[in-house]
């Protein structure tokens, strides 16, 4: 099928926009969520008073890649809090799906947030369309207490995202305890 000239049918059915780079000010934002089975509302200006946090985007809850990246951030909980840091995971869900993901998957270790139009990660510029949806990228961040970017990772592979977040988290608490 041609449209202007073009050939339709070879038009990518995923586009990837760049996210917010090493060094950026976080947006901040306030979302609902769920921890454990239970809503909860988070406010990164409020978790950052605490240290850094790991703010990890990906496209949707009980999906394999997602699913194996939320047992790797549950498993991994406990080291980063030892680091003062929060983790926090955000889709383009809804939080109805999210309570039982946060539970079966996450095993209650951390919140993961609903951001049903993909604001929060168009704020990031961390968005993908796939036809008409737009999800996040699998994307993950490390805020500094001062909302500065400490790191931005985008990649496909859900277990990468856990150690490169314990690198920059590790490296900001051995200049800052």
């Amino acid at each position: 099928m041609l449209a202007g000239g073009a050939l339709v049918g070879s038009l990518p059915a995923k586009t990837a926009y760049a996210a917010l780079a090493q060094g950026a000010q976080a947006p901040a934002f306030t979302a609902p969520g769920a921890k454990a089975g239970k809503p909860v509302t988070f406010e990164l200006k409020e978790a950052l008073k605490k240290g850094p946090v790991v703010l990890y985007f990906f496209p949707a809850a009980f999906t394999p890649g997602c699913t194996l990246e939320a047992h790797a951030f549950a498993d991994a909980t406990d080291e980063f809090a030892k680091l003062k840091a929060t983790v926090i995971g955000i889709t383009a869900g809804n939080v109805e799906r999210l309570k039982a993901f946060s539970e079966e998957e996450c095993h209650g270790k951390f919140a993961v947030l609903a951001d049903p139009k993909a604001k929060i990660a168009t704020l990031y510029q961390n968005t993908s369309t796939h036809g008409l949806s737009v999800l996040s990228d699998r994307t993950s961040y490390v805020i500094a207490p001062d909302g500065k970017i400490l790191l931005a990772f985008t990649s496909s592979d859900p277990q990468a995202h856990v150690s490169r977040a314990m690198a920059a988290v590790t490296a900001w608490y051995a200049l800052h305890s």
